[in-house]
């Protein structure tokens, strides 16, 4: 499913039209990035946990030379899968 299979599914099963849909689905979007970016958690119960986890340095290898590099530490969006997610996937 894409983003516009998800708009239209959106539109489906409310009263929404695409272009609310696709409206509605960009303010989530932009909210749980906002909300990232803050270093905030979004916690949708029985959905799961968006996140922030961090990665530390590490030491990698170029596979074109072979040299060792490093690689710098980086923050990373993760998410969660809540239990009644699982539940419904399983």
């Amino acid at each position: 499913m894409n983003k516009a299979d998800l708009i239209q599914a959106v539109a489906d099963a409310t009263d929404l039209n695409k272009a609310e849909a696709g409206r509605a689905l960009d303010a989530i979007i932009d909210a749980i990035t906002n909300a990232l970016t803050r270093n905030d958690t979004v916690s949708l119960v029985g959905f799961g946990t968006f996140a922030v986890k961090e990665r530390a340095e590490r030491q990698g290898r170029n596979p074109q030379t072979g040299d060792s590099i490093t690689i710098k530490a980086a923050k990373m969006p993760a998410f969660k899968p809540g239990k009644a997610l699982k539940d419904a996937v399983n």
